[in-house]
């Protein structure tokens, strides 16, 4: 039977879109499903502020009546206008092991490109830089994070046969904890704060956060993240968005922020409870359940291990200590709190400031993801 490509075109075609991911992957023990509830935000045009410049559409593929896979078409207009480039991007992509399904779903792809008049596309990437992004090529029997992609082996070598090559790959550190204090840091920290009037916040709550930091935050992240691959400047619009998604479940003590002296924002890690587990035994949903397991990993009995979500020094400290300080403010909060390892979470390979700050730790390459690239 012939591949049958379908539009996403109503709700309940966007909920099977979705819910396609769980269930190609249901029983896969290192399988981390996104949030249920996310997604469809994420996929809604009339909820993600990104569609303030993106467009998109994506595809159901169904074979002998049943669904066999699934395909995002995306295109970031802020992306390709500040990089100069007329690329497509493809996201959300699962399917089964089946040449003729995996054809037909890029080939719908590729086609949506060239419609709009571009010449290139990439993936898997999201949206923005938030969004998952990276298909793994190594680490298949290592467990995923909540903010990463998960795909079969299968998945790389089809996209050899279409064509497609290596545009960037992201490597993923496995760190441990270590059970005294960062002396190198230590030392460090007092340099800096010596040397550049530098200090750590000290937040009381997660409202005053948001109050005195949540704008400038991500104002970092855009500066600190300008050059990185793909990235395009998150808005105004976005930002109000991220502060109410996600700062009302940081706990403060897994945030590290450091100012000069006149209260500006200069660097900042952020770090949060790993919700793999409890991710997975919710099956990615909210309810009826799945509410308890994410709190009771958030707020009564956490994880032992911790996601590294995001790091960013401005630029004219990156070469001063300012990582030290972000991460010496971290490391003590994390020793009283028991915590065993770290996942760094995806960073660019050629990204050699934020992976050398690695070398002190024990720590494991234990993943590689990649951004694949093709020429129409």
């Amino acid at each position: 039977m012939p591949v049958n490509i379908v539009k996403v075109e109503t709700k309940c075609q966007l909920k099977r879109f979705v819910r396609f991911g769980y269930e190609l992957y249901k029983g896969n023990p290192y399988y981390v499903p996104e949030l249920y509830e996310d997604a469809l935000s994420t996929l809604r045009k009339d909820r993600n502020a990104a569609f303030e410049f993106c467009d998109a559409d994506y595809f159901l593929a169904y074979k002998d009546g049943k669904l066999v896979g699934r395909i995002a078409a995306i295109v970031n207009n802020r992306a390709n206008e500040k990089w100069g480039s007329k690329a497509a991007r493809f996201g959300w992509v699962d399917f089964i092991d089946d040449t003729e399904v995996v054809d037909a779903l890029f080939s719908t792809v590729e086609n949506w490109a060239r419609e709009r008049g571009l010449t290139e596309i990439q993936g898997p990437l999201g949206f923005t830089d938030l969004d998952r992004e990276g298909m793994l090529v190594e680490g298949y029997d290592r467990m995923g994070t909540m903010a990463t992609i998960y795909n079969h082996p299968y998945y790389p070598q089809h996209m050899a046969r279409l064509g497609y090559v290596k545009d960037v790959d992201w490597v993923e550190y496995l760190l441990k904890v270590p059970d005294e204090k960062w002396e190198k840091a230590e030392r460090i920290s007092a340099i800096v704060e010596r040397k550049y009037g530098l200090s750590v916040v000290r937040c009381k709550s997660r409202s005053e956060l948001a109050k005195r930091y949540g704008n400038a935050l991500f104002e970092l992240v855009n500066e600190c993240y300008a050059d990185l691959y793909g990235y395009s400047p998150l808005s105004k619009k976005q930002i109000d968005q991220f502060i109410k998604m996600y700062l009302p479940v940081i706990d403060m003590r897994l945030i590290s922020l450091i100012v000069d002296k006149d209260d500006n924002l200069v660097a900042l890690g952020i770090s949060i409870y790993s919700l793999a587990d409890a991710l997975r035994k919710a099956k990615g949903r909210l309810f009826p359940f799945g509410w308890w397991y994410l709190a009771k990993a958030l707020f009564f009995k956490h994880p032992k291990r911790l996601d590294f979500l995001l790091v960013a020094v401005k630029p004219e400290y990156q070469n001063k200590g300012a990582f030290a300080m972000v991460f010496k403010n971290l490391l003590d909060n994390y020793l009283t709190m028991d915590f065993v390892d770290v996942e760094s979470n995806p960073e660019l390979e050629t990204n050699m400031k934020v992976r050398s700050q690695w070398d002190d730790f024990e720590k494991v390459q234990h993943k590689r993801r990649r951004a694949f690239k093709k020429e129409l």
